[in-house]
């Protein structure tokens, strides 16, 4: 099921702790590809910064959420991922960004590839290499 949750799940947080000990928790899109998350940023920044601080991150996705007023609850499952992030290069940056090419943009996989190709140099990718998951679902 977690599996699912993270191949499913339109976008994620992912929570990063500063040099300076301050968290931060970011959505942005991701894929999930051999075992690792992924996702591009910009070559500099405050998410960046703080990774490159301190590799060690969390990574949260809500899916299939429902609100039941009449009960006072929600419905939902979610998966939070712990890891290592590590800004990525070569073939695995470039799969990396052909699979959120394929995950958003599937019917522009071509154009997508010619897309990555022009702005290689202006983006950067990062992978989580996923040690450990846990879920939780509503109703249990």
């Amino acid at each position: 099921m977690r599996m699912k949750i993270l191949q499913e799940g339109e976008y994620g947080v992912l929570s990063t702790v500063s040099a300076d000990g301050q968290s931060y928790g970011v959505p942005l899109n991701y894929s999930l590809r051999n075992n690792n998350l992924y996702f591009h940023c910009a070559l500099e920044g405050h998410k960046l910064d703080n990774l490159l601080a301190n590799e060690k991150v969390s990574f949260c996705v809500v899916g299939q959420s429902k609100v039941v007023p009449a009960d006072f609850t929600s419905e939902f499952a979610s998966v939070i991922v712990t890891g290592t992030a590590e800004v990525i290069y070569a073939e695995e940056k470039y799969e990396a960004l052909v699979s959120l090419i394929e995950k958003y943009c599937s019917e522009f996989v071509e154009e997508g590839r010619r897309y990555i190709e022009k702005l290689d140099s202006e983006t950067a990718a990062v992978a989580i290499r996923i040690e450990s998951m846990t879920g939780k679902r509503s109703p249990a």
